[in-house]
């Protein structure tokens, strides 16, 4: 029998029927609970899934064979770590551990076997495969690109080859992280403004012992992943357990013990909202209701048909663009009238106009000595609040600040309409070195894109709260080559930023996410002057022969629609 029928045999049967080849067997699993719903249309509280049964190393493998049925091992490592074991010498085992990142490899992978020699026996063999993601000890997934070779050694045993050196970690494919893994969204409090859930991204291991809504609480009782430590809170205490997940008909009944206050009504909505949300924005208990209990006590109840306010940015259906320095709004149908007040009306050097939320919003714009600020009122007149010449565009926070970094001076400036103050906001020493182009507050009121140089992002959080608020937890997003420009940057909605990038060879306007790196392109036919986006909405400005357009994107066809076909140049959403 060929080496390649061998491996297709073990992956056919069970481990203790097979006399050949190495892998796993794949065994679908549903989970222990579902939510039956009379009508068909029920929700389950688990994710199916494939389960991984290891198959140990055979007596007639070779050295490749050993090799890849150690790494199917790893990938049922969670559900059988007794398998991987067998793989092991006793002295390999008692050094490996399986702590750290788990790394996650393509699919296509080399295992380089040095030619064979009588007396031989041991060997050393080479794996080679290419670098597509980390999982995180803090369950966070960042892609990873490059060529991952590390040597393995083998030892020549009675039964077989067994390894006796082997780097710490799990080594899984994309296809075992596929089987075995779920992206998953969590969704703590903004820790400065109390008002808003913030989404933090994890791929979490479904667990064959317990539903995969059990799973995503028990992860939403730990800290958030280090993207967001400092900027966001919980509303469990820190000795908070879930006791038990039950489901009927129409509803889950979750059991929650530990030291929570059941007469501080505020802790609880802010408790409804964060598991709601994790479970619902999961495909999980959706359209039910979902009933608390604390030691088995009726604690609060939340039904699918009530308000929930925690995703809510106050923007409305507000949009704006602007025509030769006036602010204009937008429209269902496409043009609007000018906004009232001084904002609304023609004027030259004022420049990357930004709106707040809320039904009084304030705008404010770049000019050649600082930023200014105007209300769009009749009596609203434009003044400067912020002076420099070397400031990004603004940006709006939800709380109502104002924000922008000073260049020249390397400080990040924050403004308050409310005491008309400008604060310093502490920075990471690194960001001082950097040329800080752009600066731009996610809806969240949390994240924070800076662009710095003409071709890198970083994505970073607002810590603290208060007096003690800083910018931290930079970490890299996405870089282009070095003759490119990223042209603008623009926040879609919690997970998603896009990126327009001018190249020699024309434009690309990219969508990433910016929990997992995931990143789509959005098809493009003119040369856009900037973009911006709230939910659904996304809108450019294109310069035409007879001036500029406004075009909108259509989603549905993945096509860009005149919404404006003159006199309409940058578009505006509050916010992002």
């Amino acid at each position: 029998m060929t080496r390649s029928r061998r491996l297709a045999t073990a992956f056919a049967i069970v481990a203790a029927m097979v006399a050949g080849g190495s892998g796993c067997t794949v065994i679908p699993v549903t989970g222990p609970y579902t939510v039956n719903n009379d009508e068909g249309g029920g929700d389950p509280l688990n994710k199916p899934f494939q389960r991984m049964i290891a198959i140990p190393p055979q007596p007639q493998w070779g050295a490749e064979d050993t090799i890849r049925g150690l790494q199917a091992a790893m990938a049922a490592y969670q559900d059988d770590p007794s398998i991987l074991a067998r793989y092991l010498t006793a002295e390999a085992r008692a050094k490996w551990s399986a702590a750290g990142p788990v790394r996650v490899i393509q699919d296509a992978y080399e295992v380089t076997v040095p030619p064979p020699r009588e007396s031989e026996t041991s060997m050393k063999v080479t794996f080679k495969a290419h670098m597509a993601a980390l999982i995180n000890e803090d369950d966070s997934y960042k892609p990873t690109a490059g060529l991952w070779e590390r040597p393995f050694e083998l030892v020549k045993m009675p039964d077989g080859y067994r390894v006796s050196s082997l780097p710490p970690g799990l080594l899984l494919t994309e296809s075992d992280v596929a089987r075995a893994y779920r992206p998953t969204n969590l969704y703590y409090v903004n820790r400065s403004t109390q008002d808003r859930l913030v989404v933090d991204q994890v791929r979490l291991r479904l667990n064959t012992t317990e539903t995969f809504a059990q799973t995503v609480l028990e992860r939403l009782l730990q800290p958030p992943t280090e993207s967001l430590r400092g900027a966001v809170t919980s509303s469990f205490p820190s000795d908070t357990k879930i006791e038990s997940i039950r489901s009927g008909e129409d509803r889950v009944i979750i059991n929650l013990s530990g030291s929570l206050d059941t007469l501080d009504l505020s802790a609880e909505e802010t408790l409804r909202g964060q598991i709601r949300n994790s479970l619902n924005k999961n495909e999980v208990a959706k359209g039910r209701i979902i009933e608390i209990l604390v030691d088995g006590e009726a604690y609060t109840v939340d039904r699918p048909d009530s308000d929930d306010q925690w995703l809510d940015d106050d923007v409305g259906d507000s949009a704006y663009y602007v025509d030769k320095g006036a602010v204009h709004y937008l429209t269902k149908d496409g043009r609007g009238g000018a906004v009232a007040g001084a904002a609304g009306e023609q004027r030259e050097g004022y420049s990357h106009f930004a709106v707040s939320a809320g039904p009084n919003p304030l705008i404010a714009a770049k000019t050649s000595t600082g930023i200014s600020v105007a209300g769009l009122v009749a009596e609203g007149v434009w003044q400067e609040v912020i002076q420099g010449a070397d400031l990004t565009p603004p940006t709006w926070n939800r709380d109502g600040s104002l924000w922008t970094y000073d260049g020249k001076n390397g400080v990040l400036l924050k403004y308050d309409p409310a005491r008309t103050r400008v604060e310093p906001v502490e920075v990471p020493e690194e960001l001082d070195k950097l040329d800080v182009k752009q600066f731009r507050i996610a809806r969240d009121g949390v994240r924070v894109a800076v662009t710095t140089g003409e071709n890198t992002v970083q994505i970073g959080a607002l810590t603290g709260e208060g007096a003690g608020t800083k910018l931290g937890n930079l970490q890299f997003l996405t870089t282009t080559e070095s003759e490119n420009e990223i042209r603008d940057i623009a926040w879609r909605d919690d997970e998603n930023l896009l990126v327009l990038v001018q190249a020699s060879a024309g434009q690309t306007l990219n969508e990433i996410n910016v929990g997992d790196g995931e990143t789509v392109g959005v098809p493009l036919k003119d040369r856009l002057q900037s973009v911006a986006a709230f939910q659904d909405q996304v809108l450019a400005d294109v310069v035409t022969q007879g001036g500029t357009k406004l075009m909108a994107l259509n989603l549905d066809q993945q096509a860009w629609d005149v919404k404006i076909e003159s006199n309409a140049g940058t578009p505006l959403f509050p916010l992002g």
